[in-house]
């Protein structure tokens, strides 16, 4: 195969809503540049994306699949993403290593919630779309609407560059306004006949053309000049202008294909490779450290592993993006994450489960490499006298949770390695091991995602697991000031144990000043500050500790101890068995032995007098609340609002948001449980949601009930 040169390297990511053809699509372009013969299909399971079982189980993608075609000597990179909100963890990635979005749209169903979805990561990451209507040959589809959908949704900036004569079963025609040219198929597809423009359709493809014409020519200044000067601009021209307008998202073209009768599709790959940006005209990439790097093939050899995957028969290949230099077979270069030696031994380009060694690979361009030692997904390989560290992409937050535990409890061990190498495949399944909730809880973008890990345990890896909902991280807290004391004494034969601890407690605030005198049942407790200790808990909130004690009653050396017994019992609250926060304690009194007191004795004795105030100071049980933001079809809004106001939420605020609605809300974590589920059943799919821990607030006055008559009765069991 060529070595391309960075000047001749394009990589574009394929996004689309589930069911919008980029499979069929990916058949059609591998077939076409003659990298395969014959173009599989999903019900057959021969395609070269959706290779790996579960896909083939579920019929639809699950990971993302790298490819790439030479096209005009051009060589394309395609990373063709899963369509389901579930796994949208392959379309960050994907963009976020790819220049240009190709944005498949269904001809059935038109602009939908998954468009919107990608769409909005293509605008965070500032990456160049090109719409694409697929599926023309759909009874249902309306051109002439989707391109409305568009245009009210994205603007003015959408322009299209073809439309098709007719849509429906009969559809083999479409019109090139950049070209000025008609693109006809006989039924097998494949190569176009190119004519002129028919008379009947010259009058729209003429108006169609003048706008693009434009449009291209608002990106340059010279292009701009030209154009009120002579009205017009050449095809070089008009190329030139769209690539700059595609590059400061100043305009979206639209094309068209049918990619199930391989139409359209050899046009489209033409375009990509005349008209989207090369590598080297989009921004540089930041290191960790804030520095730009270049994709320059003479600068020092850098490689940014940014996919894993665990291939039938072959084990782990390593997916990499050369980010300068170039990389040769046999070279050796330091990973900086994990400060060890890697030699690449073998490279290859890929297409799906194929692949094809070459010997060098240059800036810009993306690899695999198998079987390396030590590199994990994100990890970034350098050749000498270089520091690079790449850790560009930011995945979103999850939104659905389950606890997992294998059937045989025995195989603990073995199951969290296997999750851990699946999570080297999809970031966005985040392993957990919560010291609190005593469970491992596995977070995913939905309930699909998460089954979809599952399915592979179980099938794959022959580990039979079972998921329970998780439990909720609560956390207890108190209302009011309370005071209590306790002695700890034990005599037993020789040297006994003595501490008595005097203590008061109140709710804490930052900034909060401490008062000079505290009053309880009518008696006066003076305060007078020897030492403050504030202390952040892990688990969110402060502790707050208060040395007032005088006149020597307890030494200051068993101040520790009371602190640790304290603490001890911040771990564990009296409700619900949840961590506390949020309290201030003072010590302003005790009484200590000369002989027998000691650390164990304050310890216990701090512990069980800050248990019996804790328990008279109003306790209350704070949960998790998350900000909650829905978009959802404007038809189904009532639906969704009613939802969720059922699951306790506040709803904040409503708002349009290109075609969709937005609702936003204040939802407790306990009512989020299986809302991907309920979701998607109220909206057929067609709505979608993100999360996002805002803070702890009191619970209702019945759910604290509920929640601790709950407790008692399994500690009762217990």
């Amino acid at each position: 195969m060529k070595v391309y040169q960075t000047n001749e390297i394009k990589n574009v990511a394929l996004l689309g809503s589930s069911g919008t053809g980029k499979t069929t699509l990916v058949e059609a372009m591998l077939f076409e540049s003659g990298l395969i013969k014959r173009r599989g299909s999903i019900a057959a399971k021969n395609t070269v994306s959706d290779y790996f079982p579960v896909e083939q189980e579920y019929g639809y993608s699950v990971f993302s699949t790298v490819f790439h075609v030479e096209w005009n000597n051009k060589k394309l990179n395609v990373i063709d993403c899963p369509g389901s909100d579930d796994f949208v963890g392959g379309a960050v990635t994907a963009l976020n290593v790819t220049d240009t979005a190709v944005l498949l749209i269904s001809g059935q169903y038109g602009v939908e919630v998954g468009t919107q979805n990608h769409f909005r990561y293509t605008e965070k990451l500032d990456k160049p779309v090109i719409f694409l209507i697929n599926q023309l040959d759909n009874e249902k589809c309306d051109y002439d609407n989707i391109l409305e959908q568009l245009k009210d949704s994205y603007g003015s900036k959408v322009i299209p560059i073809q439309y098709p004569v007719a849509t429906g079963p009969n559809f083999n025609a479409l019109i090139d306004v950049l070209l000025m040219k008609m693109y006809t198929w006989k039924p097998e597809g494949g190569e176009p006949v190119i004519e002129d423009i028919p008379a009947e359709e010259m009058d729209k493809a003429m108006e169609m053309h003048k706008a693009l014409v434009e449009a291209a020519a608002e990106n340059d200044e010279a292009l701009m000049e030209k154009f009120f000067d002579q009205e017009t601009l050449s095809e070089d021209e008009m190329r030139e202008g769209i690539r700059k307008g595609l590059v400061a998202r100043g305009m979206f073209p639209v094309f068209c294909v049918c990619a199930a009768k391989d139409m359209g599709v050899r046009r489209l790959m033409e375009f990509l490779g005349n008209v989207v940006p090369f590598v080297s005209e989009m921004p540089k990439v930041s290191t960790t450290d804030g520095k730009e790097i270049a994709p320059d093939s003479k600068g020092p050899k850098s490689l940014y592993f940014f996919k894993t995957s665990v291939e039938p028969h072959i084990g782990e290949v390593s997916y990499f993006k050369v980010m300068s230099g170039k990389v040769r077979e046999g070279d050796d270069l330091l990973n900086t994450d994990r400060g060890t030696k890697e030699r690449i031994a073998q490279i290859y380009v890929v297409a799906g489960a194929n692949r094809f060694k070459v010997e060098e690979l240059h800036a810009g361009d993306i690899g695999a490499a198998v079987k390396l030692k030590e590199v994990k997904t994100g990890n970034t390989l350098n050749g000498k006298e270089c520091d690079n560290r790449f850790n560009f992409i930011k995945y979103p937050n999850s939104k659905y949770s389950r606890a997992i535990k294998p059937v045989n409890e025995s195989d603990v061990e073995k199951m969290m390695t296997i999750l851990h190498r699946m999570r080297e495949e999809d970031p966005t399944w985040v392993i957990e091991q919560s010291k609190e909730l005593r469970q491992t809880l596995i977070h995913g973008q939905g309930e699909f995602h998460l089954r979809t890990l599952k399915w592979r345990l179980e099938h794959n890896d022959k580990l039979l697991v079972k998921f329970e909902e998780p439990k909720i991280p609560y956390r207890e807290t108190i209302t009011k000031a309370a005071r209590a004391d306790y002695r700890h004494k034990k005599q037993s034969g020789g040297a006994g144990q003595f501490g008595e601890v005097h203590l008061i407690v109140e709710p804490y605030k930052e900034g909060m000043p401490l008062p000079d005198t505290y009053r309880f049942n009518g008696q006066e407790f003076k305060i007078s500050v020897r030492g403050t200790e504030e202390i952040p808990l892990e688990w969110g909130g402060k502790v707050v500790f208060v040395n007032s004690v005088v006149g020597g009653a307890i030494d200051t050396r068993f101040m520790p101890a009371i602190l640790k017994g304290i603490m001890a019992r911040m771990e564990q609250g009296p409700l619900t068995g949840s961590y506390a926060r949020d309290v201030r304690v003072i010590v302003y009194d005790g009484k200590m032995h000369p002989v027998d007191s000691n650390e164990i004795s304050f310890m216990l004795a701090g512990r069980n007098a800050f248990s019996e105030a804790f328990k008279n100071a109003g306790p209350k049980i704070l949960e998790p609340i998350y900000d909650v933001e829905v978009f959802v079809p404007s038809d189904k809004m009532g639906d969704v609002m009613g939802d969720l106001q059922g699951r306790r939420a506040m709803i904040m605020g409503m708002s349009s948001e290109k075609g969709y609605e937005k609702l936003v809300a204040k939802v407790p974590l306990k009512e989020m449980a299986s809302y991907s589920t309920t979701l998607s059943s109220l909206t057929g799919g067609r709505a979608s949601f993100i999360m996002k821990f805002a803070s702890y607030e009191l619970v209702p006055t019945d759910v604290q009930d509920k929640l601790m008559k709950d407790f008692e009765a399994k500690q009762v069991d217990e």
